[in-house]
């Protein structure tokens, strides 16, 4: 049954949907019930760590052998999930060596790579989930009178083709979804999800030891750095997408000692302005930037009116080169640019910024990447 749970995004109401561990939690419920108790579960309900019930009908609850199996649809509101529509089995047998252990099974992953939330080698189950599926058994077996161990195996069919969509064979997990979720809720269109990607990626760099990092917002980024090559040495690159001040806090929180973000003048010139999300519904003052700093270096009224007609970032450079002022202008953006991000990071690293157009290529770089490109080589 559908949540009657919605929040506001813009001016539209969107409705949220339960995450993947919520519907293991409540799959695991319903096989330890008909496993311990002999009942099918007609409705199964928990309230998610976000303090949200959630109720649903199971879609089969049976018995195949000396184990218990119940499927859980996934419903993932208005979001655009890849896994929405899914089943989430659990499988629940008795276990001679007592406890409950949790692993998973077809169609969910296991992780390759340190840093993530599991362990490399265990089933790509994260905490929050684990904890809410142990807490569901445990009240079955407390109901059931019952204190032997249970051995519970979450399976998604059709995991392993649909997690080929997902950002998990880069993030190192294979071979199926991960089971995830903190608050037990999708919230549709919510920007944690992509921050919390970025957030995996930057502990992943961190738990393989490297105290260099490059950030980028995007692929144009990672192509100019493909093609120019900033250390003589490969430096692990993270693409952060708009959420640049969320990705300097992230990294923060790990001991990188210097760090590059690498982007397109059209993104980076918002940090100028201290503008740390750059997507153009939270802030579009590119030309705005550009022509308060041709003003302070002198550009006439006319220079300072085509810049801010222009459409483009690479229309504004085509503007100054012709007033002669590309390289005052941009010295005086890229000194705008560091002090921002200086503030934003509070010393906790080195940070420097290299600015470039795929018109014109490499614009410049603030002082400390010069500096922090020059220790790399």
């Amino acid at each position: 049954m559908a949540l009657d749970y919605f929040i506001r995004s813009g001016q539209k109401q969107l409705r949220c949907g339960y995450t993947t561990g919520t519907c293991a939690a409540l799959a695991s419920a319903g096989a330890a019930r008909l496993l311990l108790c002999g009942e099918k579960s007609e409705t199964l309900s928990l309230m998610t760590p976000k303090g949200i019930a959630v109720e649903v009908v199971p879609a089969y609850c049976r018995m195949e052998g000396d184990q218990a199996v119940c499927g859980v649809v996934k419903d993932g509101g208005d979001d655009a999930d890849a896994t929405h529509g899914l089943t989430i089995e659990a499988y629940i047998r008795k276990n001679a060596c007592g406890g409950i252990s949790i692993d998973g099974g077809k169609g969910v992953g296991r992780v390759t790579k340190p840093g993530l939330d599991q362990p490399v080698g265990f089933a790509a189950i994260n905490r929050v989930p684990r904890r809410m599926i142990e807490e569901q058994v445990q009240k079955v077996c407390r109901q059931a009178g019952y204190s032997g161990g249970l051995d519970v195996t979450i399976c998604i069919p059709g995991g392993e083709e649909v997690a080929k969509k997902t950002f998990n064979p880069m993030l190192g997990v294979e071979g199926g979804l991960s089971v995830l979720g903190t608050s037990g809720i999708v919230e549709p269109m919510s920007e944690q999800a992509l921050v919390d990607t970025i957030a995996v990626e930057l502990r992943q760099t961190a738990a393989l030891g490297s105290k260099r990092l490059i950030l980028t917002p995007g692929n144009y980024g990672q192509d100019f750095l493909r093609e120019n090559r900033i250390a003589e040495k490969p430096v692990p690159v993270v693409k952060c997408s708009n959420f640049i001040g969320d990705a300097l806090d992230i990294a923060s929180t790990y001991p990188f000692e210097e760090v590059l973000l690498v982007g397109h003048i059209g993104k980076l010139v918002k940090l100028a302005g201290g503008v740390m999300n750059t997507h153009s519904r939270y802030a579009d003052c590119r030309t705005e930037l550009v022509c308060a700093h041709a003003a302070v270096c002198g550009a006439s009224r006319e220079v300072c009116t085509a810049l801010m007609q222009a459409a483009t970032t690479d229309a504004c450079i085509e503007i100054l080169d012709a007033a002669g002022l590309r390289t005052q202008v941009l010295e005086s953006l890229l000194q705008a640019i560091q002090q921002h991000i200086d503030h934003r990071v509070q010393r906790k690293y080195r940070i420097g910024a290299v600015l470039f157009s795929n018109q014109y290529g490499l614009l410049g770089k603030t002082k400390t990447a010069k500096e922090i490109i020059q220790l790399w080589n």
